[in-house]
This record gives C-alpha cells, sequence and structure tokens, in this order.
C-alpha cells in the first residue's frame, strides 16, 4: 500500500487504550510478524480486541526482513504477512487461518461464532473478502509493476462486489450479528481505498460501516501506529 496521510485528527491518537481482559493477560506472549498497512492489520486489531498480550515483529515488505535483520522468508518461505507463532512455538499463516486462531485462543472476546452456522458464515466473509476484494482487486490495484490492462480488469469488477456487498451491510452495524474477525479483515482492506480509485463513498452503507470501525478504540489505536510505521518505511526507501 501507497499511503502518505491518515483520515484521523492528531487529537483522536490519544483515544484510550482497551482494557485487557484478566484472562487474556494470563496467556504467555504470542507473535505476530506484520508488514506496516497490510492485510496483517486485521490480526493486530483482533489481538487489541482481545486485550491479548502480544510481540509485534514488523517485516519489510520489499526487503522481506523483519527490523533486527532476520530473513523472515526463513519464517514463512513465501514471504507473506501475516505470521502468528503461539506460546508453543506452532506458527500459523495465512490470514484468514490467523485470525480464526486468535478468536479461538481469546474466546471471552467473542470474535467468532461457536455454533456450525456461526462458524459457516464468519468463514464465508473470510473468503469473498480475501478472494473477491484482497486478491481480485486491490492486489492488482497496488501493484506498481501490474499492466493498465490488469488494473481496468480489476475495476471492472468493482461495482458487482462493492454493490453486493452495500446490499449486505444495509441496516447492519457488522457482517455477523455482532463485531468478529471478518470485520477487522474487512477494514484493513477496505483502508486501501485510500491510494486506489476505489471511492467508498458510492456505497454510503460500506463507507458508514468503515468509519464506525474505525471509532472503536482498537480500530483507531491499530491504525494509528500502523500508518505511523508505515511512513517510516516510506522515508527510508
Amino acid at each position: 500500500m501507497r499511503a502518505t496521510h491518515c483520515f484521523y485528527h492528531d487529537n483522536a491518537l490519544a483515544a484510550s487504550r482497551p482494557v485487557a481482559h484478566a484472562a487474556a493477560m494470563s496467556k504467555p506472549t504470542i507473535q505476530l510478524y506484520f508488514s506496516a498497512m497490510a492485510c496483517s492489520l486485521a490480526s493486530r486489531i483482533a489481538l487489541y480486541e482481545a486485550g491479548a498480550s502480544a510481540r509485534f515483529i514488523q517485516v519489510d515488505s520489499k526487503t522481506k526482513r523483519t527490523d533486527s535483520g532476520q530473513d523472515f522468508r526463513a519464517v514463512n518461505g513465501l514471504g507473506l504477512v501475516p505470521v502468528l507463532e503461539l506460546p508453543s512455538g506452532e506458527r500459523v499463516a495465512e490470514n484468514a487461518a490467523v485470525l480464526q486462531v486468535i478468536a479461538r485462543e481469546f474466546p471471552h472476546a467473542k470474535l467468532a461464532p461457536t455454533d456450525a452456522a456461526g462458524i459457516a458464515r464468519l468463514q464465508q466473509w473470510l473468503c469473498f473478502i480475501g478472494t473477491e476484494l484482497h486478491k481480485g482487486i486491490y492486489v492488482q490495484l497496488l501493484d506498481d509493476t501490474a499492466h493498465d490492462e490488469v488494473k481496468a480488469y480489476a475495476l471492472r469488477k468493482v461495482d458487482l462486489r462493492f454493490d453486493w456487498l452495500a446490499a449486505q451491510l444495509s441496516g447492519r452495524s457488522f457482517l455477523l450479528d455482532e463485531l468478529s474477525v471478518a470485520d477487522a479483515y474487512l477494514f484493513a482492506v477496505l483502508n486501501w481505498s485510500m491510494v486506489v480509485p476505489v471511492d467508498l463513498k458510492r456505497w454510503p452503507a460500506i463507507s458508514e460501516y468503515h468509519q464506525r470501525l474505525r471509532e472503536r478504540p482498537s480500530f483507531l489505536r491499530a491504525f494509528a501506529e500502523e500508518i505511523e510505521l508505515y511512513r517510516r518505511e516510506i522515508a527510508r526507501a
């Protein structure tokens, strides 16, 4: 993502931190490998919503090295974030999988349904966001090496998918009955509209949904932290 500005007034950065739940704080620290303003933002949001104790390890999106100089491809051969490392040492990759693991690790936060039908609906949304929006549209528009024909093809898919999404969000606060990890993922992806020709204001239901989410303390905190890290990364380039 290429972004040089922030939607938030500087005073908003003083928003209060979410209170950590005792159940979350009693767990050993987990680690999240992330890149600033990438889809891994969703995992940071989920961890903040859960009040989880976590260590965040930044990965440069171009060099694929962490701040300590570690080659991230030794962690994930694809060089893609997020990767969640559990206290046991087990590592989980792929955004949809990582988000569901966080939800299971911190059930008190109620970031995912537990019934079969609810789980299926959650997975439906994670798949839609990952395939139809993240990979199907935004990746092509954000890729500086993509040919104009590729970008035009991605843009032709916008109306159908965003019209459908707007219809699903009409009259709803969240994708499911309550806030879930799917909302964190969709928020992370919709942020990229700042730097690509997808104007969320064309779909009031989507624009208002995005605005509501970014007013939540955990979302605001995560965004503010990562946009600053992203600016530093751009300045170093």
